[in-house]
């Protein structure tokens, strides 16, 4: 029981509804609505969340919970519904609008009920969780059909194979009272969903509740789908929150839906479709954000981040890289500039840094060495305060140290290591949790080399450091999908950068490595592959979500080699490829 929470009930169209408010009543108003076969309950440990801050409302919808049971699927019209929902807001909210939350058919019919006129002017803002719009959705099969795009138009209601038995006369009565009992539901949300149950949870009502709300699909289903006219625009702020592993609605149910919104925010949760139970915190905290916005009045957000979405999106998208004093960082830096995204620069040459920064209107540079964890933590604080999360974050930074496994020392190793793995990790790690925090996608990029599989005698050092990054990217993407955070590790060959001319040759003298560094730049400056084409293919790494991106011929060579002739690798490895 939620502290301080009071019951009462509201008279709806015909029906008697069961509400349940908490929080102080002169603090903004937020109405949750349940979905099906759920109660109010579903709310439960989301409102224990936000009733500090906010007067927060849930009520069972007709035919659930404590609320009265018409008989007939007509009871169970969206136009019903919005009086029902009036009917609460004149109650709990008289005198000002709510902030409309609704999961499965709650946010179904939340899109339904919020381009009513007489609804508009009582809500503020709507957040659905798992709820797309019917009409949305079959204005999204009938533009695939016209297309003669038939198994797309089947793809985007391929999970819904449920609706035909719900719809169907008896069947639900048959199902719910036979074969899918409370018990056996209860065990599916537990060892399917991965969703705590208890006494409340699925309610003590469920049987009849499943019964009753299988009308919300015989009446609304046919008649909003096969609705031919174009979906109403939506003239609140809406936030739509995806679980990523819902089993019945699919995210192209959303798809076209920023054509509906005249603001629009995506968020992705991990988990099953019943994230109010299993997710409460990160959709609290979401919850909350979004109604402080709505009630600053700030709009026109960014269309949301979709994987693989192309590099169109990238526009007004803030992006992080680090090594941008020169090279790869640099190119990247102006690559992303270019296609409209807003620049915050790092890099421990405070005067490199600054000339890039130059070079890119808007752009602001920061000077930090990536292998200082304390360092990385205060320069994540420090963005995510004053500019927000980054939608892309570019993990560039790197040294080179050359030179045999045995002369290789300690301190070396540590030095590589620090800088081209943990340097790595720190910002995979700081703006990736921030990054998931906010559940809004994004993309990670991790730049490793052809050395990660090809193996050189003459670079252990760095071969492994950027083994490891390749592999930690792989490791990190597959953590991420969830949360709409696609991952990329770039993998160049021979590419003309500053890091040639910076790099340690060890059991050489000054002037040996003066030598040695002079040769190879001559050679990676022959071989032209300049900086801004890596950049490009990481645009495109990013525009397509590519787990994995080889750069340069050479580089694509080892790459097969590594997969499919690792003999004739080994042989490569034990060549000279240092200059003398």
């Amino acid at each position: 029981m939620i502290e301080g929470a009071v019951n009462r009930t509201v008279s709806g169209s015909g029906v008697e509804l069961s509400v349940i408010e908490a929080g102080a009543r002169d603090r903004p108003t937020i109405v949750f609505v349940h979905g099906y076969p759920d109660t109010k309950e579903i709310w439960d440990d989301v409102l224990e969340r936000l009733a500090s801050r906010f007067h927060v409302v849930a009520y069972d919808v007709r035919g659930a919970g404590g609320s009265s049971a018409p008989r007939g699927p007509a009871a169970y019209d969206f136009e019903l519904l919005a009086e029902d929902l009036l009917a609460v807001i004149g109650t709990v909210s008289p005198d000002a609008p709510v902030h409309l939350v609704g999961h499965d058919w709650g946010g179904i019919a939340g899109w339904e009920l919020v381009t009513m006129p007489r609804v508009q002017s009582r809500v503020a803002s709507f957040t659905t969780i798992a709820g797309p719009s019917l009409r949305q959705l079959s204005a999204g099969v009938r533009m695939q059909l016209r297309r003669g795009h038939v198994l797309d138009a089947a793809g985007r209601v391929r999970r819904s194979w449920y609706v035909l038995a719900l719809c169907t006369p008896g069947v639900p009565t048959l199902v719910w009272r036979g074969a899918l009992g409370r018990r056996v539901w209860m065990r599916y949300l537990q060892y399917l969903e991965r969703v705590p149950v208890d006494a409340q949870h699925p309610a003590p009502t469920f049987t009849a509740d499943a019964i009753h709300g299988a009308n919300l699909y015989r009446r609304n289903i046919m008649m909003r789908i096969g609705h031919r006219a174009d979906p109403q625009q939506v003239r609140v702020p809406v936030q739509i929150i995806t679980p990523s592993a819902d089993r019945f609605i699919s995210p192209k149910y959303y798809d076209g839906a920023e054509r509906y919104a005249h603001s629009l925010r995506r968020r992705t949760v991990a988990g099953s479709h019943w994230a109010p139970r299993a997710q409460p915190e990160p959709l609290a905290r979401w919850i909350g954000e979004f109604v402080d916005e709505a009630g600053r009045g700030v709009a026109g957000w960014p269309a949301p981040w979709v994987r693989g979405g192309g590099a169109r999106q990238l526009r007004r998208r803030l992006a992080l890289v680090t090594g941008a004093g020169s090279g790869i960082g640099a190119a990247t830096a102006l690559a992303l500039a270019a296609h409209g995204a807003r620049l915050l620069l790092v890099d421990r040459d405070a005067d490199a840094v600054a000339r890039t920064a130059e070079a890119i209107a808007g752009a602001h540079a920061f000077t930090c060495d990536v292998a200082d964890e304390a360092a990385m933590e205060g320069l994540a604080a420090r963005v995510v305060e004053q500019y927000g999360v980054p939608d892309v974050v570019v993990n560039n930074a790197g040294i080179a140290v050359a030179g045999s496994f045995l002369e290789t020392g300690f301190d070396d190793w540590r030095r590589v290591l620090d800088v081209n793995v943990m340097g790595v990790v720190h910002g995979c790690r700081l703006f990736g949790a921030a990054m998931v925090a906010r559940g809004a996608g994004g993309h990670i990029v991790n730049t490793a080399s052809a050395a990660a599989f090809a193996p050189a005698k003459d670079l252990p050092a760095y071969a492994a450091s950027k083994a490891a990054v390749l592999m930690m990217s792989e490791c990190l993407r597959a953590e991420l999908v969830p949360h709409g955070i696609g991952v990329t590790a770039v993998c160049p060959g021979l590419v003309a950068t500053n890091i040639t001319r910076t790099a340690r040759y060890v059991g050489r003298d000054e002037d040996q490595q003066a030598r040695a560094r002079e040769q190879v730049t001559k050679l990676y400056e022959r071989r032209n592959f300049t900086p801004d084409r890596v950049a490009a293919e990481i645009i495109r790494a990013i525009a397509q979500d590519i787990p994995v991106a080889v750069v340069t011929p050479e580089a694509k060579v080892m790459r097969a080699l590594s997969r499919f002739a690792p003999r004739v690798l080994a042989r490569l490895a034990a060549l000279d490829t240092l200059p003398g």
